[in-house]
């Protein structure tokens, strides 16, 4: 029977296969709607998703109030701010190049994992952590596609590389404000409800100030609101919530190592997708990072 250490593991492993299903829902609502616009519809239907089934399931119940300023500002960090950012450079540089920066989560979470709580990243598991790393940048960097027009690089490149970066050390920043609430026995649902619901506000305020940087670059239309909700609730209303199961049993850094395996679950993807097959880079670099991972989860 598996432990709570290895349900952490595979949690973590399932919220990377759906971040990488929904990154590539993501590109084209995001680019119709704006980095802004695209967020803001998705936090509001996710809320609604969170909303109803932690109410169903009973977990707003389990939310302590005087704790719910921590998930509150774990929300802003992590998703009002984090996954502004990260869609905006999606939008700048495609899901797969954006998947590389925002991989970068991994070393920041493990870093702040060792300083803030005394985790240990040792042995094995530090062997399979900086294989899945080595493994998910060789993947992406050396696995380049250049002929579809996800590649294409729109703007400046040093913004997108600098939304990416915080994009990554945001998603950080939210697991490790959030990890001592979710060990208090909060339910993970009730908490991203929590955590959702704080980023939609921040984003409803911005819109209402009428600036042209928060309205949509283009109506929304069903079939962008069908895309929407549907990456809403892969990555968010499951994903993250996986995560949260997971850092209540897991160690910050190795969840989010684990998570970090994202842009390697892109690959196959996009291939499907696109029609064009990954190189021997991106293969070898998979194969580095599912080893990683079997160390990880096995050791």
């Amino acid at each position: 029977m598996l432990g709570s250490a290895s349900l952490a593991e595979w949690f973590a492993l399932g919220a990377a296969s759906l971040w990488a299903l929904s990154s590539l829902i993501s590109v084209t609502p995001s680019r119709h709607l704006g980095a802004f616009a695209y967020s803001r519809w998705r936090m509001a239907c996710v809320t609604g998703m969170l909303s109803v089934m932690a109410l169903l399931n009973g977990g707003w119940g389990t939310v302590q109030w005087e704790s719910a300023g921590m998930m509150l500002l774990s929300g802003l960090v992590g998703i009002f701010i984090g996954d502004t950012a990260l869609f905006a450079c999606f939008n700048r540089i495609g899901p797969r190049r954006g998947g590389l920066l925002f991989a970068c989560h991994a070393v920041f979470s493990a870093l702040l994992g060792i300083w803030l709580f005394g985790e240990t990243l040792a042995g094995w598991k530090l062997i399979g952590g900086l294989a899945v790393f080595l493994g998910v940048a060789c993947a992406i960097f050396f696995g380049q596609q250049q002929t579809h027009l996800w590649e294409t690089i729109h703007g400046n490149l040093w913004i997108a590389i600098a939304l990416g970066l915080m994009a990554a050390l945001c998603q950080s920043l939210g697991a490790v404000i959030a990890k001592p609430v979710m060990q208090s026995g909060i339910d993970p649902v009730a908490a991203s409800a929590v955590r959702m619901a704080s980023a939609f506000a921040a984003h409803s305020l911005l819109r209402l100030t009428g600036a042209r940087l928060f309205r949509p670059l283009n109506p929304i239309t069903w079939p962008i609101f069908a895309m929407v909700a549907l990456n809403g609730f892969l990555a968010m209303a499951v994903g993250m919530t996986l995560i949260l199961y997971a850092l209540r049993h897991g160690d910050v850094g190795t969840v989010a190592l684990l998570s970090s395996t994202t842009p390697i679950m892109v690959l196959p993807l996009l291939w499907l997708h696109t029609g064009n097959r990954p190189n021997q880079s991106a293969w070898f670099g998979a194969a580095l990072a599912v080893i990683g991972t079997a160390l990880i989860v096995t050791r």
